[in-house]
């Protein structure tokens, strides 16, 4: 997992994972991880994420009004 760098300073996404097809996601008020994938979120979705990710601004704003609940699983 890669350190969010936070650069808004207000988001609750402290972690990520960039995978091929996929980006993995830790929340500060979470202990779990969700997944988002290809499947569930659209590729367009996840390569839009995994660019916020890297630049560290705008990632949970775009999960909390684009993507919300399509996340593929909760892992632990």
């Amino acid at each position: 997992m890669e350190r969010y760098k936070n650069l808004g300073g207000s988001s609750n996404v402290v972690a990520y994972e960039i995978g091929e097809d996929y980006i993995k996601v830790q929340f500060r008020d979470r202990n779990k991880f969700y997944l988002y994938n290809y499947q569930s979120a659209g590729i367009n979705n996840i390569e839009h994420m995994k660019k916020l990710a890297i630049t560290g601004k705008g990632l949970n704003g775009f999960i909390r009004k684009v993507v919300k609940n399509k996340y593929a699983s909760k892992l632990r």
